[in-house]
């Protein structure tokens, strides 16, 4: 009998053997580890181990590599390439996200938030924007301030102050302050919420509407009882708002009042 080929050709040892080829392992897989027998869906992976389950819920580890075999074929298990997360498109304020830039020198001009949790939540939504035109947002401790403020502030076109007021109605003692600063390179405005709190949906919180706190009881106790937290002590009620900000993804998560009047003081700081 005559060979057409040379058998002992470059080759010969893997000639007709299936090839070992890299597949990424993926949940619900089905492999076998020929050495052990054992057959098994893939239920997870860490550490460089890949864990199998098979039909009687008995679970092994195998080390990733070649030996395994998928479908009748030989194959070398990985773990899934891990993907660049995708850049973001928009802020959180809704704002499109441009190319980077390099740090811009802060504007002469300030914008003043009444009220720590206020300006912890104008930092989450409008952080970026803010940054991105070179606005610093300082803190007011109460609207009693303002009126020494805006005098040191010292106002003029290319030095605008834009002021956030918490519970700006009218009638309030609030209003009253306000009415008073007449300067055109002021803009103070304010929500009318009882709490920053209530800015938030309340349905991003698992309520159906922010609850109606009588008088004698401090409005945050009652807000934190209502969400069913704690609410003993200052901790307690710091420990709520964590929790609440978490919960705020974006601009949508808000009562429209807030995101309205925030970027009317930031067209306001920027336009000068």
């Amino acid at each position: 009998m005559r060979y057409s080929d040379d058998v002992l050709a470059k080759g010969w040892q893997s000639a007709g053997k299936p090839t070992t080829v890299p597949v990424e392992v993926a949940k619900g897989m089905v492999v076998e580890d020929p050495s052990s027998g054992f057959c098994g869906a893939v239920v997870g992976w860490e550490n460089g181990l890949v864990v199998l389950e098979d039909r009687g819920g008995k679970r092994r580890s195998f080390s990733f590599g070649p030996g395994f075999w998928l479908d009748g074929k030989p194959v070398e298990l990985r773990p899934p390439t891990r993907k660049a997360a995708a850049r973001p498109t928009h802020t959180a304020s809704g704002s499109r996200v441009g190319q980077p830039e390099a740090a811009k020198v802060a504007l002469a001009s300030r914008i003043y938030v009444e009220g720590r949790h206020d300006a912890e939540l104008v930092e989450k939504i409008w952080g970026d924007d803010l940054r991105h035109v070179g606005v610093v947002v300082e803190l007011l401790g109460g609207v009693d301030e303002l009126p020494r403020i805006v005098a040191d502030f010292e106002p003029e076109p290319t030095r605008r102050l834009g002021v956030l007021v918490d519970h700006l109605v009218t009638g309030s003692k609030e209003t009253r302050i306000v009415t008073e600063i007449r300067n055109p390179h002021v803009l103070v405005t304010g929500h009318p919420f009882v709490d920053i709190w209530q800015a938030v949906r309340p349905e991003r919180l698992g309520l159906e509407a922010w609850p109606q706190v009588p008088r004698s009881v401090e409005w945050k106790v009652g807000a934190s009882r209502a969400l069913r937290r704690p609410a003993e002590d200052q901790i307690d009620i710091a420990a709520t708002w964590s929790w609440i900000l978490s919960r705020v993804r974006d601009w949508r998560d808000l009562d429209p009042a807030l995101p309205r009047e925030v970027e009317r003081l930031i067209d306001f700081v920027t336009s000068g």
